[in-house]
This record gives C-alpha cells, structure tokens and sequence, in this order.
C-alpha cells in the first residue's frame, strides 16, 4: 500500500505466477473439453441416425476448447498477482471480474500448501492463506513448488511474531 495525501491505496502485487502455471492450465483445459467432444464422437460414429446432430456440437465443442485452451491460460498469466510483505499477503485473480484479496498478517490462522497430482506434473504448488474472514481463503495457486513451501514457512514464522487477533 502506497501512502497519498493521507489516504491508503492499493497498489498491484508485483510478483507474477511461475510460468509454468500456463501449461498447467492448458492441460486442465484440455481434460475438461476432451470429455464432451470424445463422448459426442463417440456417440455420432456409434449412431448413424444421429451422427450429424451429435457431431456437429462436437466440432463446435472442439473448436471452443481449442480457443479457450490455447487463450485463456495466457490472459490468465498476466492477471494473476500476488505479494507478501511485512504487513500483509495480496492476491489477485479472476477473468472478466477481478479480485484482490489481503490477509493482514495479523489476521492469518493457518498457511497451507496444495499439491494436486497434475500440480506435481509442473513442480506447481498452491498456497492457501486462512483468516477468519467470511470470504474464505486467500489462494496463491501456480507457484513453483519450493517457493511454495519456503513462503508457507516463511508466512507462519511471520504470523507467529505479528500480535494480532489471529493467534
């Protein structure tokens, strides 16, 4: 946060996702388009009646898929932020509506990390920051996986040292 006239802002995380986070999401990507197109196709070749009526959406499923795969992780990349400082950790995530969560280091409960088996594929790691806030946790997701562990070891020998409510 940046001091201006009095008045507190919030300025943009600086750190950005390890790069690897974009083939990460490809992948997620590919698994989650593949499904309709193959069970459509599947159906189309097995039902001769229906063939055009099945293999018609599977294209346009396909043609989705593609553009989301090969687009998105790369929009994708270059929103998500995120930042840890003496006071507090921020992140930012989101499409079309953005979010910007900050977990005042005062205000962490527990610091954990995730690593799904896709995850493991890419060395990637996720960081879940827990407050008590109602909005659930903050989530650094795409993080090299020793970065991972050094910050969540990191956050909770900071969180252990800061008075707060949280502890």
């Amino acid at each position: 946060m940046e001091a201006d006239r009095g008045k507190v802002r919030l300025r943009p995380p600086r750190n950005a996702l390890d790069q690897r986070v974009v083939g990460w999401w490809r992948l997620q990507g590919t698994l989650f388009w593949i499904s309709p197109v193959l069970v459509l196709v599947l159906l189309g070749l097995l039902i001769p009646p229906a063939r055009f009526w099945l293999l018609t959406p599977a294209a346009v499923f396909a043609v989705l898929g593609l553009v989301w795969v090969l687009a998105m992780p790369v929009w994708w990349f270059k929103v998500h932020r995120w930042e840890v400082t003496e006071t507090a950790v921020y992140a930012r995530s989101g499409f079309f509506w953005q979010e910007w969560r900050v977990a005042p280091m005062s205000r962490i409960q527990t610091v954990d990390t995730l690593r799904g088996p896709l995850q493991q594929m890419f060395k990637l790691a996720t960081v879940t920051v827990t407050t008590a806030s109602a909005r659930g946790a903050v989530k650094i997701r795409g993080l090299d996986h020793e970065l991972a562990a050094s910050l969540a070891e990191q956050l909770t020998e900071t969180t252990q040292a800061t008075p707060g409510d949280a502890t």
